[in-house]
């Protein structure tokens, strides 16, 4: 199942193709969350081509932000070499919880229970003719 996966589905993962394609390229770097950097080649406006093969599912919001600034030209520099030490007040960085389990649920949604906490009084409704 493992060769037809990868032929066929996108979303866990790099493709074959993908894989063929990254041959030849600069493997610059890898993150925490073993996700794969490359460049090799230019795009059309003559920059070097770079992009990332995840490590799992296919979530743009698994790049750290270091790599995110590698990966829009926004540094030269690989983060490895030109970031500066993470300072001990920095959490590490998280990828979206949209439907998951861990996803924020505010206070009277239906997944809470749906019952809203009564208004205090500090509301005051508008009316056209105050």
């Amino acid at each position: 199942m493992g060769i037809l996966k990868s032929i066929f589905t996108w979303w866990e993962g790099a493709t074959i193709g993908t894989g063929l394609a990254t041959r030849g390229m600069n493997n610059v770097g890898e993150d925490s969350l073993g996700n794969v950097y490359y460049e090799g080649g230019k795009d059309m406006s003559g920059r070097p081509r770079r992009w990332v093969i995840y490590n799992g599912s296919n979530d743009a919001s698994r790049v750290p932000p270091e790599w995110f600034s590698w990966l829009h030209h926004l540094v030269d520099a690989v983060p490895d070499d030109s970031m500066p030490p993470r300072r001990e007040w920095q959490q590490p960085p998280v990828p979206n919880m949209t439907g998951t389990n861990l996803a924020y649920r505010p206070p009277g949604s239906l997944d809470v229970g749906g019952k809203r906490v009564r208004a205090t009084g500090d509301y005051e409704a508008w009316t056209p003719d105050a």
